[in-house]
């Protein structure tokens, strides 16, 4: 994909990391490339995005597959596109790990049934335990998509590990004041999840990692998530 690019594809794949990984504007990178010598409009970033992060977020669930826990925790919450309100749903496993990130214009059945279908592809893992709000169409699509057998919980308080991890998403797009369509919306929120789930220094809820640790993990993730960029 970076073959034909007028700039070195280390340089691109660094702004399309800032990019998700940090609460900057597309403006904001262009201008800090620009004390570094690099000339580029903000549409040139908006390019490299669409362009590496689907390669970069199919490789990052590739990872991940089978390595989730069996209790997982489900919820909504909004995302505004095209001046309004999309629903975003998104599921953790009681350690924090990302499950899956799926964006829907409606809130119903159908909606909640592709989420499962599509977080149970991406696991390749089926829950013992299932943690929802009560909103009506979650019993249902859960018998359907995930069998019987699966215990299913509903309870605003048991979801609060879930509602507080909601922040990382909300704060990110406060900054860009929206999205402008939802394939752009949906691609950027699938993203910028499995890069901050895949940068997470904590394997488990409450576990206490050094800073060292913290600065060397981060450091060496980091490192491999712009090979992934630049190699795309």
């Amino acid at each position: 994909m970076l073959n034909k690019a007028q700039y070195p594809s280390d340089v691109i794949a660094l702004g399309v990391f800032w990019r998700l990984r940090y609460k900057l504007s597309l403006r904001d990178l262009a201008e800090m490339f620009l004390t570094r010598g690099f000339i580029f409009t903000y549409e040139a970033v908006r390019e490299w995005e669409a362009k590496l992060t689907p390669a970069l977020a199919e490789n990052l669930r590739r990872k991940r597959k089978g390595r989730v826990g069996r209790g997982w925790y489900i919820d909504e919450t909004y995302i505004r596109v095209c001046g309004q309100w999309r629903y975003l749903y998104r599921a953790i496993d009681r350690d924090g790990a990302r499950v899956d990130v799926m964006l829907s214009e409606h809130r119903d059945l159908a909606a909640a049934k592709a989420f499962f279908r599509s977080a149970k592809t991406v696991t390749g893992v089926t829950p013992d335990r299932v943690t929802t709000d009560r909103h009506d169409a979650f019993p249902r699509a859960i018998r359907t998509e995930l069998g019987r057998p699966v215990r299913h919980r509903t309870s605003c308080y048991l979801n609060n590990r879930l509602e507080q991890d909601h922040r990382g998403i909300k704060g990110r797009c406060r900054p860009m004041l929206g999205l402008e369509s939802a394939t752009s919306a949906a691609r950027y929120c699938r993203c910028h999840d499995e890069l901050r789930n895949f940068l997470r220094c904590r394997s488990r809820m409450h576990q206490h990692v050094p800073v060292a640790t913290q600065r060397w993990q981060h450091m060496r993730k980091a490192a491999i998530a712009l090979h992934i960029l630049a190699t795309a």
